[in-house]
């Protein structure tokens, strides 16, 4: 029904949201080092360990089920049109596609025979791999060549198209035209017309064959008036196909027509209520894939210049490829045959494969191939994914499948890639998982594209991209389109994804190792910070924003605190107020110099153990050391009162520890008055 107005409108969005996804990985690909790992490494090296880790997943889930849905495409195209009496339980169990059903059942096997064969070809190497992707590649050209060819063909020779049966409006069903035994779906014509006999000066109309007047007139009681004609489905550019499609036709489930609902045993029909945004679901995978070069990132030789030049080629190739199909089919196919997804009308031939020249084997055997090599390549490129993500050890339970063979193979993540895709084929319910891919895919591209504009906004100086077509308004827009498409087709799948991405967040910000890649988050909260200070006034703040903003004073001349019980005791005290949500700095004082390795180190490690005690009482904040000779605690004291802080933001209250024993009592317990009069003091 889309075909040829939503088609290509649904072409040009998709194009434009891959070419600008395009465009922003350039940028990311050119602007330094890209290691293995293709979309994960760039977005946890830009974005950090959490939403790399979370993202990258999420993409690594997306190709492994994706080699599933390839597969069973493929068995579709194997067991409907070119093998139909492979299918176990023969053709008539095609119809059966429940979850429990025989083809659906068929589809598990054979599926499953073609993952083994994949996991063999993929277990002999990536260069094996590659070896085999030109004759894939050879096989989509011819069937996309023999598509434009049969265009022409049809329009130079209108009688080489097949005929449709047409009654009124409604498409009928070859099956009720005539007999199944009763010869070639080119012979339906024989069977589809009326016949006139003149009697008295009147014209009489009756249906010839015997099977069509069955049908539609049981018990030979006929009271209407018959328009049965036989009409050629694919008339060529020549005619006013291209005019008569232009323009929605979305058609409701079980009705034929707009207003016309179908004889489910007599008409095509469609199945499903179509929409413009359910056509937008269904389109989608066919641009899904742009990240495939990139993915193979670590076996390149120059990934900086091959990523780019590589991706924005293929994407455009792609685009006229899929803008130009839609226009060929929605001016050489008949709009009532381009709504037959199932080739009903036509004893189940496919559509695309009818239009093409010179035969259909050729787009036949041409899409089972190209399906084939898509799964081998999503395959091929998982496991790789997987061993970068483990490798970065940011999620701890998949530190097993970071090992490889001497031949660089990530054999164990194959083998997981392999167990996952055989799940999802096992599961059945394709379509909806398909969905949820589709928004994998869209999370990845949206946050390649929030990189671009994350970086290009804050003016990172480690964002220099070499990629000069790039500008940050490409990629903001990019990532608008991605979260548009995501909302618009499937809302719940879209906070799924969402939902997903964020749990994996969270694991990795709790359980991940802590990586420091000088990513755009950390960034942003730089840049953040940077502008929120300078925004608060360095003057007293109104009584109504006070907050108290604690320095905590905590050692002796000795460091006693930090083995004292006062210690933990200050801190919690300081953890009962954070219901200020002030500012937190804790200090201690250790003596010794601050030129020597031992001291700074002996520092480290005090400050180390602030910061454990600090996570222990719930107290967010900043620990600090300060390292003073042994004369100068009173002037190291004061510098640090009259300078800590920045900006606006600096303490207001102090909170130091009681001194225990009575003045006069020892020197130590004396001195440890002194010092405690004198913060006070100050």
């Amino acid at each position: 029904p889309f075909f040829a107005c939503c088609c290509p409108f649904l072409s040009l969005s998709f194009v434009l949201q891959t070419f600008l996804t395009c465009i922003s990985i350039s940028a990311v690909a050119t602007n330094g080092v890209v290691e293995s790992g293709g979309a994960y490494f760039m977005i946890s090296r830009n974005l950090g360990p959490e939403f790399g880790s979370a993202v990258g997943f999420l993409f690594y889930l997306a190709n492994t089920v994706a080699t599933s849905m390839y597969l069973v495409g493929g068995v579709e195209i194997l067991l409907l049109y070119i093998f139909p009496g492979m299918t176990i339980g023969g053709p008539e169990v095609h119809s059966q596609t429940g979850t429990f059903g025989m083809m659906t059942n068929n589809l598990r096997f054979y599926s499953t025979v073609l993952l083994l064969l994949e996991f063999l070809i993929v277990a002999m190497g990536v260069k094996f791999v590659q070896m085999l992707a030109p004759v894939s590649l050879v096989c989509v050209i011819i069937s996309i060549l023999a598509c434009y060819a049969g265009g022409l063909e049809k329009t130079l020779n209108p009688d080489s198209g097949l005929r449709v049966c047409m009654y009124g409006d409604h498409l009928l069903q070859s099956k009720y035209v005539m007999p199944a035994e009763n010869g070639s779906i080119y012979d339906i014509c024989d069977y589809c017309n009326l016949r006139y006999e003149v009697c008295d000066n009147i014209i009489f109309q009756f249906i010839f064959n015997p099977f069509l007047y069955k049908n539609l007139c049981p018990g030979n009681n006929c009271t209407e008036t018959f328009d049965i004609k036989c009409i050629n489905g694919f008339p060529g550019f020549k005619s006013n196909a291209f005019v008569d499609n232009f323009g929605s036709a979305y058609v409701g489930a079980f009705y034929t027509t707009v207003n016309d609902k179908a004889d489910l045993n007599r008409d095509v029909f469609q199945d499903v209520q179509t929409s413009f945004w359910l056509l937008l679901a269904i389109y989608f995978p066919a641009v899904t894939g742009i990240f495939t070069g990139a993915n193979m990132s670590g076996d390149l030789k120059n990934p900086q210049a091959s990523i780019p030049t590589g991706t924005i080629a293929a994407t455009l190739t792609t685009s006229f490829i899929y803008f130009s199909l839609a226009l060929v089919f929605g001016a050489a196919i008949d709009g009532s045959v381009l709504r037959d997804k199932n080739g009903q009308s036509m004893g189940g031939s496919m559509v695309v494969a009818a239009l093409s020249w010179p035969s259909s084997w050729v787009l036949l055997i041409g899409s089972f191939f190209s399906t084939f090599g898509a799964a081998l390549q999503c395959l091929c490129s998982a496991p790789r994914l997987l061993q970068s993500i483990a490798k970065d050890d940011v999620i701890p339970i998949l530190s097993p499948f970071k090992k490889v063979t001497k031949n660089n193979e990530p054999f164990l993540g194959l083998i997981i890639t392999t167990v996952i895709a055989e799940l999802a084929i096992l599961m059945g319910a394709m379509d909806s998982i398909a969905a949820v891919v589709d928004f994998f895919f869209l999370m990845c591209y949206a946050f390649v594209n929030i990189i671009c504009t994350l970086h290009s906004l804050l003016g990172a100086p480690n964002w220099r991209p070499r990629f000069k077509y790039y500008h940050w308004s490409l990629s903001l827009l990019g990532a608008v389109l991605c979260f548009f498409i995501m909302f618009s087709t499937h809302w719940d799948y879209a906070l799924v994804s969402i939902f997903l991405c964020l749990l994996i967040y969270k694991y990795v910000e709790w359980k991940g190792a802590k990586k420091e890649w000088g990513d755009g988050i950390r960034g942003l909260a730089l840049t953040t910070a940077q502008y929120s200070l300078m925004k608060i006034e360095d003057k007293d703040p109104h009584p109504k924003n006070w907050r108290p903003q604690l320095l905590l004073i905590l050692s002796m001349p000795w460091a006693k605190e930090l083995v004292d019980v006062r210690y933990l005791n200050l801190l919690n005290l300081a953890s009962q107020l954070k219901a200020g949500k002030g500012l937190t700095i804790v200090t201690s004082f250790i003596r010794g110099n601050v030129t020597s390795p031992d001291d700074r180190k002996r520092a480290e490690q005090i400050k180390s153990r602030m910061d454990f005690d600090m996570n222990q009482v719930r107290l967010r904040g900043f620990a600090k050391t300060l390292v003073h000779d042994e004369d100068q605690i009173t002037g190291s004291m004061s510098t640090l009162i009259q300078s800590v802080g920045l900006g606006g933001l600096k303490p207001n209250t102090m909170l130091i520890s009681w001194p225990v024993h009575e003045r006069g009592s020892s020197e130590s317990s004396d001195s440890e008055y002194n010092t405690f009069t004198g913060k006070s003091a100050r």
